[in-house]
């Protein structure tokens, strides 16, 4: 697509963008949807009567989207921080397995590493997964990887922030924003189905969470959708020959 043939791109025909022009161009979809969320997440925060300066602080520290809105509405309902953070641990848990398919990526321990596993959240998994690493240029992917994160954070931040210091002037139950994050997903899944055998995966997994929804309501199916999801496209890796992680095709 249009957004990796730029990032392959270097200034002065070096054939390759610097590492944080080209961590800049693949934040920009995140960037799309990061700040309207933010700002959504900082008005329910100052509108539940919670301080104005936490819910920046929140976001520097925590940067957990779904997790800070459920803290949200527990503390102002006056939850303790260990339940808030219990409740935290269980919503994030998926993020265990994220860091797996980028093991391979860093040398050892260091800083960038430990950052990255911080702030590797759903977004920046989804687009740095359709990214294609620059053959031979492993070290330099390294760079990248925490660049777009650090991008992504900082981002989430900005919103966060934007949304706390309106959160007195706009009015409650601001209607769009939520919409942001549901546009960003679309955007991120057009970058992971450009060959055949990741659409028809996209296209079986859609179909299941339809059938689901259909026949189960939308309360409470995540998990059932997910665990079957899960089964058919392992089921259909191994029908192809190739296990569920390897990638056919351009």
């Amino acid at each position: 697509m249009m957004l990796e043939q730029q990032t392959s791109l270097g200034p002065a025909g070096t054939g390759r963008a610097s590492p944080w022009r080209q961590a800049g161009l693949l934040s920009l979809p995140i960037l799309a949807g990061y700040v309207p969320i933010g700002v959504g997440f900082g008005l329910l925060w100052v509108q539940q009567g919670l301080p104005g300066w936490a819910a920046p602080l929140l976001a520097l520290l925590v940067y957990a989207g779904a997790a800070q809105f459920l803290a949200a509405g527990m503390i102002a309902a006056g939850q303790g921080p260990m339940e808030v953070a219990l409740a935290a641990l269980v919503l994030n848990a998926r993020h265990l397995v994220y860091g797996l398919a980028f093991l391979d990526r860093f040398h050892g321990w260091s800083a960038a590493k430990a950052y990255f596993a911080f702030a590797l959240t759903d977004e920046t998994y989804a687009v740095l997964s359709a990214h294609r690493p620059v053959r031979g240029g492993e070290d330099a992917e390294d760079g990248l990887l925490w660049r777009v994160a650090l991008l992504n954070h900082g981002y989430w931040v900005l919103g966060c922030t934007l949304g706390a210091a309106a959160g007195h002037v706009l009015p409650p139950g601001l209607k769009g924003l939520d919409f942001a994050l549901t546009a960003l997903f679309l955007v991120l899944l057009l970058e992971q189905v450009r060959s055949r055998r990741k659409a028809v995966a996209a296209a079986l997994a859609g179909s299941i969470a339809a059938i689901g929804v259909l026949l189960l309501g939308s309360g409470n199916t995540l998990l059932p959708i997910l665990a079957v999801a899960l089964a058919a496209v392992a089921a259909f890796g191994r029908g192809m020959g190739t296990g569920p992680m390897r990638e056919v095709g351009p």
